[in-house]
């Protein structure tokens, strides 16, 4: 009995060791070749990514990311990184979000935001961040970025630790997925009504 004891608790500590370190795997070759590909066929175009070419001389319309993860980059596969350009017209808002699989580092490189995020005792950390200024938000944690200027657009690039860092947007999340009104008006500490004016606005 003491033997199978001493087993579980040994199983117990390696599960909570790997989740505690869990991270894109490692690989064992230079890069991964897609398999629509062959390794012949692997040439420069396939390490570059042109997704982002012009993009700085767009000015938004709305809030807009333009992700280089390896869903639109291949090459990223199996290479713990990817990035994105976050592009905030005057007066709008990266709603809070999570980022399950890794940490985001954030440039500001015009503009100007009001950042924030959420620790797991519910403590919030906030900071404007101007050009130049650098933010990290810690994997999983919940954070926003906010334009707080009308008339002023800003942009922000984004690099993360995965090459599939994943996002989970809150108000998407809770309000666009069906979760249950009464669920959410208990959830809320409101009633139904407002659950369902909310929900409206997500309808659109």
């Amino acid at each position: 009995m003491a033997n199978a004891v001493s087993f579980l608790v040994a199983v117990v500590v390696v599960a909570f060791s790997q989740i505690a370190t869990a991270s894109d795997p490692d690989i064992l070759s230079d890069f991964i070749v897609p398999a629509n590909m062959s390794a012949g066929e692997v040439d420069g175009n396939f390490f570059t990514y042109t997704g982002t070419r012009g993009i700085f001389a767009r000015p938004p319309e709305k809030f807009t990311v333009t992700k280089a993860s390896k869903a639109e980059f291949a090459a990223l596969d199996g290479q713990s990184v990817s990035y994105a350009v976050l592009q905030y017209p005057g007066g709008s808002v990266n709603p809070p979000h999570t980022h399950p699989r890794a940490a985001e580092l954030l440039v500001v490189v015009d503009g100007c935001l009001q950042v924030g995020l959420v620790d797991s005792t519910n403590k919030l950390y906030t900071q404007t961040l101007v050009i130049g200024d650098m933010f990290v938000f810690p994997k999983g944690l919940v954070h926003y970025q906010y334009n707080a200027y009308a008339n002023q657009s800003a942009t922000a690039i984004s690099a993360f630790g995965s090459a599939s860092a994943g996002t989970v947007s809150l108000p998407t999340t809770l309000f666009a997925t069906g979760v249950d009104d009464e669920v959410l008006a208990k959830s809320f500490k409101t009633d139904v009504y407002t659950i369902q004016k909310i929900k409206a606005g997500f309808a659109h």
